[in-house]
């Protein structure tokens, strides 16, 4: 993966080597969580830490080891002014002055899915990485945080699955390098990654189905009609992560869906820590993200753990769910 930034660096005279050097620091990070959890049934890491983020949510022990492994790795690097994690109330900025020059904030959910720590299921980390507006020189604002996404440099995952795989976003390409533990490196495994403009496959929690609105119950009955000539019934998968979900929708095709139901109107996902990154992801690799009304990237954001709808996977199957569900507004 080193070698693969580098080169992708080269491409651009007037690149400096920070976002490759943050990228990298990343990894690293990636690597020390993933040793964590491939031992987590053998040390002191699973279950609740007894405290509360926050959002309000119960912290599992490896939320609180991945979020501390990711601030202490970013801010003994040279390359990032400042992190806020979904684990924290506020931003944090580094002071120093190495810190205080840097051009880049990194934004991240630490451990994402972590209720399937104990379970052994699929969880992952995910980031995004943001250009500061503030002046260089000087400690980062908020202002640096609540950028819309369209305005991201980069960004990208972790999943601690079979395999552990860090794929990543540039303006670019999407790219996926796969850990080889024999040496402990990231290895370029899917290059230049596309999500297919069609899929067989919906991802909804669909036991809060009874709280969806009719635009999204009509979507879902569409998707479990038996109609072989469009490929129908679609395969339901729900994993619970939205990392795990995402990565097999990036890569086979399909459509993830958190919609806004009646008990969280706004949405449950977070805007800055989730779906910015997730959406910047897949449309560099040709699907679509959007929340209902908006593309997700063109949201400006208002506070820094803001919740959002959205409509995210392979570009034809959210056309449809958008088509359905505005049907049923305008009907209403």
């Amino acid at each position: 993966m080193d070698e693969f930034t580098i080169q992708e660096t080269r491409k651009f005279p007037q690149a400096t080597g920070e976002l490759s050097s943050l990228l990298r620091d990343l990894g690293l990070a990636g690597k020390i969580v993933n040793n964590e959890v491939r031992r987590a049934g053998l040390g002191d890491i699973l279950g609740k830490h007894g405290a509360t983020n926050v959002q309000g949510e119960e912290q599992m022990k490896l939320d609180v080891f991945a979020n501390d492994t990711l601030i202490s790795i970013l801010k003994n690097s040279t390359d990032c002014a400042g992190i806020a994690s979904e684990e924290n109330d506020d931003h944090i900025s580094y002071e120093d002055t190495f810190s205080a020059n840097s051009k880049y904030v990194v934004l991240f959910d630490p451990l994402d899915g972590s209720s399937n720590i104990d379970v052994n299921a699929p969880i992952g980390t995910i980031f995004a990485i943001y250009r500061r507006v503030s002046e260089l020189g000087k400690p980062c604002t908020q202002a640096d945080f609540i950028q819309p996404g369209n305005r991201l440099m980069a960004a990208g995952y972790i999943i601690y699955g079979s395999s552990t795989m860090m794929v990543y976003a540039t303006k670019l390409s999407v790219n996926g390098f796969t850990l080889e533990p024999s040496i402990g490196e990231f290895c370029l495994s899917h290059p230049n990654i596309k999500c297919p403009e069609n899929g067989k496959i919906y991802s909804i929690n669909q036991g809060n189905s009874i709280k969806y609105h009719d635009g999204m119950q009509s979507y879902l009955k569409y998707c479990m009609e038996d109609n072989k000539e469009e490929g129908r019934p679609y395969s339901h998968r729900y994993i619970g992560s939205m990392v795990a979900d995402m990565h097999r929708t990036l890569i086979k095709g399909g459509i993830f869906i958190y919609p806004a139901d009646k008990s969280a109107p706004k949405g449950k996902l977070r805007l800055q820590y989730e779906c910015n990154p997730m959406a910047f992801i897949i449309e560099a690799a040709g699907g679509k993200a959007v929340c209902g009304k908006h593309n997700i990237l063109d949201i400006i954001p208002t506070e820094l753990h803001q919740r959002t709808p959205i409509y995210i996977g392979s570009k034809n199957m959210v056309n449809k769910a958008l088509e359905m569900v505005k049907e049923k507004e305008v009907v209403a």
